[in-house]
Formats: C-alpha cells, sequence, structure tokens
C-alpha cells in the first residue's frame, strides 16, 4: 500500500475534520418549515437523477406503446381500406342493376303502350370485331321468327335493321354504319330525304332541298318510304344545318335519338304497322262498306 507523504497528512486530516463539521451543521440547521439542511442537499443532489430517469421511462413506455399504436393502427386502415373496395364494387353493382331495372321498366312501358305492334324484346350480347362497321349481335334468332331487314328500335328511337339471321343470334345493322340509310322526313316541314349514317357518332340527312327551313333542334322522323321502318318514329335530331352553295342540296348534320354507343337491350319488329294505327282507328269513325271495295281500300 503506498503511504501518504507526511505533508499531505495535515492536508487531509483538516479536509476531514472541515467536511465532517460542515455535516454536522447540516444535520443541525433547520430551514424554513422544520426541513434539514442535510435534507434540503440531498433531495438538490438527486432530483437530476430522478428526472432523468423519469424521462427515459416516460419516453421509453410512450414509444414503445405509440409503436404497438402505430402497427394495429396499420392493420386497422388496411382492413378499412380492403372493406371500402369491397363497397365500391358493390355499390357499382347495384347502380348497374338499377340502371338495367329503369332500362327494362321503360322497355316494358314502351311495349305496354304500343301493344297493338307485334315486337320482340332482345339483349345486345356483343359488337363486330371490325372497327370500321357498326354492327351488333343480339340473342334472337330464326327461331324466334326474325328476318332480314325488320327494323330494330329502342323507346329512344331507331337502331338499325337485321342485316344476317341464325337460329339463336342476329346481326343487326346500326343507322350509324356507312352502309345503312333510314328514309326520313323533317318533323316541321315535313320535309323529305335519307338519313345515313358516317361511321362517326353523327348522321347526315341528303336531297333536303337548299330552300328547305331547317331548325337546329329539329325532330328526324322515320317516312315509312324505306319499307324497313313504320311512319314518325323518332329516328335523330338536327345537330348543324347549312345550305350547300356547290349542290341543290342542304349539309345537315344529325345526333342521333338513340344511344348508338350504350346499346344494353332492343326491341325488334316484327311487323311494319305504325306504332299509333290503332289508337288513329279507334279514335276515327267506322268507313262505309263501299270504301273497303275501293283499290286504296284493298291494298
Amino acid at each position: 500500500m503506498m503511504a501518504i507523504p507526511s505533508r499531505h497528512k495535515s492536508l487531509t486530516l483538516l479536509a476531514t475534520v472541515v467536511v465532517a463539521q460542515v455535516f454536522l451543521l447540516a444535520v443541525q440547521i433547520k430551514r424554513e418549515r422544520q426541513v434539514r439542511l442535510i435534507r434540503v442537499w440531498a433531495v438538490e443532489l438527486i432530483s437530476p437523477v430522478q428526472r432523468a430517469g423519469s424521462w427515459i421511462v416516460y419516453n421509453f413506455e410512450h414509444g414503445w406503446g405509440n409503436y404497438v399504436s402505430l402497427r394495429n393502427t396499420r392493420e386497422e386502415n388496411q382492413t378499412l381500406r380492403a372493406e371500402l373496395d369491397r363497397l365500391k364494387v358493390r355499390n357499382a353493382e347495384l347502380e348497374g342493376r338499377a340502371h338495367e331495372a329503369d332500362r327494362l321498366a321503360d322497355l316494358l312501358k314502351f311495349r305496354q303502350e304500343h301493344a297493338e305492334v307485334s315486337m320482340l324484346a332482345a339483349r345486345v350480347i356483343g359488337g363486330s370485331p371490325d372497327s370500321g362497321s357498326l354492327i351488333v349481335n343480339i340473342d334472337r334468332g330464326s327461331r324466334d321468327g326474325l328476318r332480314r331487314d325488320m327494323g330494330v328500335i329502342t323507346p329512344d328511337g331507331v337502331v338499325g335493321k337485321i342485316l344476317a339471321v341464325y337460329p339463336d343470334v342476329s346481326q343487326v345493322l346500326l343507322i350509324g354504319d356507312k352502309e345503312s340509310g333510314v328514309g326520313a322526313l323533317l318533323a316541321n316541314n315535313r320535309t323529305q330525304g335519307v338519313v345515313r349514317g358516317s361511321g362517326k357518332p353523327e348522321l347526315s340527312m341528303d336531297y333536303v332541298p337548299n330552300d328547305a327551313k331547317v331548325s337546329v333542334g329539329e325532330a328526324v322522323l322515320s317516312s315509312g318510304q324505306d319499307r324497313i321502318f313504320p311512319k314518325d318514329l323518332p329516328v335523330a335530331t338536327v345537330a348543324e344545318a347549312a345550305p350547300d352553295h356547290k349542290a341543290p342540296f342542304m349539309k345537315i348534320l344529325l345526333k342521333p335519338a338513340a344511344h348508338l354507343d350504350r346499346l344494353e337491350e332492343v326491341l325488334v319488329l316484327l311487323t311494319r304497322q305504325d306504332l299509333n294505327q290503332k289508337k288513329e282507328a279507334d279514335a276515327s269513325p267506322v268507313a262505309p262498306p263501299a270504301a273497303s271495295k275501293s283499290p286504296a281500300g284493298a291494298r
């Protein structure tokens, strides 16, 4: 053991005596509220250590709790997101069914209003793979009594005609196709012309004289001259009309009355009987017997 030099012994003894006296004084002296000085020193010495320990424990507990909560929140968010996606799909499905129900209700109402005309409902099941032609397939064929050139309509208006018939499927040439044509007339002045497709959303009306009065928004109806569609079915509305100074006929662009770009259900006319023929016959007086012998009546 290393010996303490003699010259340091006195200093060590003096320091020890001073510390002992200070300690004894701190034990004996009391401050406010009868708290001894030694206690105050002890509290002041220990307080920083306690605060540091408390801060470490607090942050560790809350940090771990936040980590656990964050993991639980992430899992809950994933579950809620999956549930939201499922509800979106379900909502879209219900909206689709609601729209289908509305369409079928309109179709049924139209058939009931024109019960005197023989027509057959059909569902569109596909289209032509050729982007240059506007042809759709329907789920009715020769077994259902369909024949070529029968008219196809919706409650909104003319759709097209039967192009080809198979036992259970038929092809419909839409009026928007370049090869399609419909005998038509202007609703206001009854000027006749031909509605043709262009392969685009717009239709055109040919053979209307330049001096004819044509208004934008005017209805264009079937004339019955094509021997496919009955008279006065909605075909289109006028979108643009202007005289052609290089030809005797106007340039007229039309918007189809039927929604050709979203067909789902259609009606096939099994007869060319006018849709309002029965109502007009019921409202008109009975013709005398002699009229039935005339050539016009026989036809």
